[in-house]
């Protein structure tokens, strides 16, 4: 079974996304898709060993509007799966 993260809202400058089956250390990270550049402000590690569970990203202040991915990396910093592409204006 493959991990899957599921875009659900932006909220107050804050990205909300569900999971299932990313391994305990897995770092989920936000991706500009026209440049495919990670933000590495915005990454935050799954510590929960529950296989189903919900993260929340703040963005940064100067982040431009544009299409944006989450995509999770394994412990060995390998693709583990990423969401559908959401609008930041």
């Amino acid at each position: 079974m493959k991990p899957l993260i599921s875009f659900v809202e932006i909220e107050n400058g804050v990205v909300v996304a569900n999971y299932r089956r990313l391994m305990v250390s897995a770092k989920v990270v936000l991706v500009e898709k026209a440049s495919g550049d990670q933000l590495p402000e915005t990454a935050t590690r799954i510590t929960s060993p529950v296989p189903v569970g919900a993260l929340r990203i703040r963005l940064p202040n100067a982040i431009k509007p544009g299409t944006y991915f989450l995509k999770a990396l394994n412990g060995r910093g390998e693709d583990a799966g990423q969401s559908v592409d959401f609008e930041i204006g």
